[in-house]
């Protein structure tokens, strides 16, 4: 890569990584209490004898580690495919083009289509056989386009490792393997050098991240301090005893409770 396209790529990374830290803050912020307290075990933050300031910073911190994996992969993925865009006027397909396909581009005589993820250790038997079965469609679709070059698919994992990157895909039906299909798995420095041509670009993108961090993580933790007060103030409101504390059965009652009060007979004669 040269020195003008690592300028750019480093332009591109402190030009959008501020779209990363508000959208962590607005994720926060946007997140009813209520919504929150339905997906989480009462019995395992009893068990923890946690109080309210406790329970909602540890429901807050899991939520939001989450949802910056998600978002941090959403923008990885941008810089990957302003890299290819730069290096190989590669582009990202619409849905309607290429379902499942974040990345497509040429080099030499391959077309290759990629399926870009955070990290290798992704996803079940479920979606693996969905990312197959993109790969798949999107060969049957490009091959005609592209008569005189092979469509490669490429699962490409921004870090990590794999020392057996080829792949082969079983797309199954009921459990019967009924087609294959033959793909690659780059990760970390194998797959931004594939992208880029740089052996060092992952290496190299990692400077640009820190663009502003310190000030951004200290605006962030002010706020985000000021919100888990806020959820606390929320949460006493509906789960507090007469001593101030938890009303755990409250709690409990309202992730738990059924609107079935025949459930059982229910099930005995089905």
């Amino acid at each position: 890569m040269s020195n003008d396209l690592l300028t750019a790529v480093q332009d591109y990374v402190e030009a959008n990584i501020g779209a990363f830290h508000d959208k962590r803050m607005e994720t926060v912020k946007e997140m009813p209490l209520r919504n929150v307290l339905k997906r989480k075990n009462p019995y395992l933050f009893k068990a923890k004898a946690q109080d309210a300031t406790q329970l909602i910073r540890s429901i807050l911190d899991a939520f939001l580690s989450s949802q910056e994996e998600t978002l941090f992969g959403e923008f990885l993925e941008g810089v990957a495919v302003f890299v290819a865009r730069q290096v190989h006027d590669g582009f990202k397909p619409t849905h309607e083009e290429l379902t499942g396909i974040d990345l497509v581009f040429e080099n030499g005589n391959r077309v290759y289509v990629v399926d870009i993820k955070s990290g290798p250790n992704w996803g079940n038997d479920s979606q693996k056989q969905k990312m197959y079965r993109n790969f798949r469609e999107a060969i049957v679709r490009l091959e005609p386009r592209y008569p005189t070059q092979s469509v490669v698919p490429v699962n490409g994992c921004m870090y990590g490792k794999d020392s057996r990157p080829r792949k082969t895909g079983k797309i199954k039906e009921a459990r019967v393997v009924v087609d294959e299909v033959v793909y690659w798995k780059l990760c970390g420095q194998d797959f931004w050098y594939f992208i880029s041509g740089n052996r060092k670009l992952y290496l190299e993108i990692i400077q640009p991240l820190g663009y502003e961090a310190e000030k951004r993580n200290e605006s962030f933790l002010k706020e985000y301090g000021n919100f888990i007060s806020k959820m606390t103030r929320e949460f006493l409101i509906e789960y507090s005893d007469e001593e101030g504390g938890i009303a755990w059965e409250a709690l409990t009652h309202f992730v738990s409770a059924s609107k079935a009060e025949d459930i059982l007979n229910r099930v005995s004669q089905s």
